[in-house]
């Protein structure tokens, strides 16, 4: 199921003799709104870090390393998918970016046995105040 403003983006890998290049994000991209920090969550094997709402943050969320998967909820009462779920696994092999607006609850789960990471490209600079921390029983991981 899909919710309105979560776009996903496909990303390059570039192959070089010695390694590869992943594609983040240009200032130029129609998903990229503004720059506030670049943060990195190390993810363990089957944990599960949810749920969290930020209120003002869009995300633009890329997996680099390992194998992750998103789970994404529509809080915003006035949106044509309130309520709908949507999950997307991103990993090397799926290597896109997801773009999320304001007021999306979501959560992720570290599927690799290896070093799982997920890179946020925030449009702001992390707040406390503005970020929610919902109790991970309230909903169900899928």
């Amino acid at each position: 199921m899909k919710i309105d403003g979560i776009k996903t983006t496909k990303l390059n890998i570039f192959k070089t003799k010695n390694g590869s290049v992943l594609h983040g994000i240009r200032s130029t991209d129609s998903h990229y709104s503004e720059f506030g920090e670049v943060y990195f969550s190390i993810i363990n094997h089957n944990a599960i870090n949810a749920w969290k709402k930020h209120q003002r943050m869009t995300l633009n969320l890329l997996v680099p390393s390992g194998e992750v998967r998103f789970n994404f909820i529509d809080s915003r009462k006035n949106s044509p998918t309130y309520m709908n779920r949507m999950a997307i696994t991103l990993s090397k092999e799926n290597y896109v970016g997801i773009t999320v607006p304001p007021n999306i609850i979501f959560g992720f789960k570290g599927l690799s046995e290896k070093e799982n990471i997920v890179t946020n490209i925030a449009s702001i600079i992390h707040e406390n105040e503005e970020c929610l921390n919902i109790d991970i029983n309230k909903y169900e991981f899928i």
